[in-house]
């Protein structure tokens, strides 16, 4: 092993090895929590585990970290100021704390690591939102809905000719990934005709997320988030040179104007990579979870698929309800500012809180019968999986109207689609889907006839 390599490893070691190793230990010693964030059974059906932290309180006090499954405390602890990402700057750190920072600093920008836009607070977050908010307005993501439509009908076009030629359809990999990236692609100025290279790069990026990874995984997660990087600065300097209508060309020409921050608008190289990577990432991520969950629910529930198809259903609140039911986030996490209480339980300053969106998306206290799937929810936007607070996703209008047209879309041109062969779970946890999903499109209807109709 090489310098490189043996930097590397002390990063894991530092990152991910120890807290591993702690979690395999409580994970065999019962602890629900911590077998939720590390054992493989678990990652197929998690709900039931969560009901059983539901069963022992709103909060429950582990050897890992205070978890909660409850819809309140988690909507509390998400939009209060007593809480932030947890990321503190290393000055602020115990010595030995810093001591382990400084070992492992380098390698690529982690998507859950300053200046990522996921892992700061104000006023940072609030100078990064503010560049590219404008871009996600309602106003904006209307304005795009005809576009998404057209994308939508190409990319089915593409799946009934590839069925058609005797080729094997997967939903996730033709449709799925696809339509999420062919539209953030668009938006941000990047090349759409590298979007199944961007999915690949943000699969690797998304096992970053997830806490206590094998060495191989973090391997592979440097490996998709430097080569995204590097393509990414690259893309700048082509942006520089042929700038155009779009965000990454306004990040652009704002690092470029001012990389200091006195007047608050400024970019330093980091933050303008980290911010363009998380919102290519994050705009298909979500949403590609999101479709892929929807459409196996939907043809494992044919019955609430016969209610959209009448028209007793709409599609906007079937979208509402699997972004319930089985939510592309599942969890996220807190840590204290300030000593503080928790459904009356203390929580310290520098204490982590775990909030399970998955499981608060399933409080019986919220919602009514919450382990069925009803497409006629009427309290179906009630759902968390979009967090709360200043963290609360800037793309969730974007992905809401994606999972809508994208789910209508493809059940109205082959009302006849059928899974092939079950489908294959992502390795992740914290992001929740299906990597391949093999499907039987049956007869096609013709192009357009119900997308655009409302």
């Amino acid at each position: 092993m090489g310098t490189a390599g043996a930097q590397q490893f002390v990063r894991w070691g530092l990152r991910h090895g120890i807290l591993r190793r702690f979690l395999v230990r409580r994970a065999r010693s019962g602890d629900v929590g911590a077998r939720i964030m590390i054992d493989p059974e678990l990652r197929e059906d998690p709900y039931p585990y969560y009901e059983q932290l539901r069963a022992r309180g709103r909060l429950v006090v582990t050897g890992l970290a205070p978890t909660t499954v409850d819809h309140g405390v988690c909507t509390a602890v998400l939009r209060s100021p007593d809480f932030g990402t947890g990321v503190r700057a290393p000055s602020e750190l115990p010595a030995l704390a810093r001591t382990a920072v400084r070992l492992s600093s380098g390698g690529p920008l982690s998507p859950g690591e300053p200046p990522s836009m996921l892992a700061v607070d104000p006023p940072d977050h609030t100078r990064y939102r503010k560049l590219v908010t404008r871009a996600f307005s309602a106003r904006a993501i209307a304005a795009l809905r005809e576009r998404v439509v057209r994308i939508a009908d190409d990319l089915l076009d593409a799946m009934a000719a590839k069925a058609a030629a005797g080729g094997t359809v997967d939903l996730v990999a033709d449709y799925a990934s696809l339509l999420p990236a062919t539209v953030i692609a668009e938006m941000l100025g990047a090349p759409v005709t590298m979007r199944r290279q961007f999915l690949r790069w943000g699969a690797g990026a998304g096992l970053a997320l997830d806490p206590g990874l094998p060495y191989r995984d973090f391997r592979r997660a440097e490996r998709d988030v430097l080569a995204l990087q590097r393509w990414m600065v690259g893309h700048f300097d082509r942006i520089r040179r042929s700038p155009g209508d779009d965000i990454l060309s306004a990040l652009v020409a704002v690092h470029d104007e001012d990389t200091g921050h006195d007047d608050g608008r400024g970019l330093t190289d980091d933050e303008l990579t980290s911010i363009a990577m998380l919102l290519l990432a994050a705009g298909f991520e979500t949403t590609q979870n999101l479709l892929g969950n929807g459409a196996a629910l939907l043809v494992r529930h044919p019955e609430q698929l016969a209610r959209l198809r009448s028209g007793t259903a709409s599609w906007a609140t079937a979208t509402d309800e699997v972004l319930r039911f089985d939510s592309p986030v599942q969890r996220t996490a807190r840590m204290a500012r300030r000593d503080t209480e928790v459904a009356g339980t203390a929580v310290h300053a520098g204490e982590l809180v775990v909030t399970i969106l998955g499981g608060a998306n399933r409080d019986p206290a919220v919602f009514a019968d919450p382990d069925h799937f009803d497409v006629t929810r009427a309290d179906a936007d009630r759902h968390i999986a979009f967090s709360q607070g200043i963290h609360y996703c800037l793309g969730a209008g974007l992905a809401r109207m994606e999972g809508e047209i994208g789910l209508r879309a493809l059940f109205e041109r082959f009302p006849d689609l059928a899974l092939a062969a079950p489908p294959n779970r992502r390795p992740t946890r914290l992001l929740r889907g299906f990597d391949a999903m093999p499907v039987t499109l049956g007869a096609a209807v013709s192009r357009g006839r119900g997308a655009r109709a409302r």
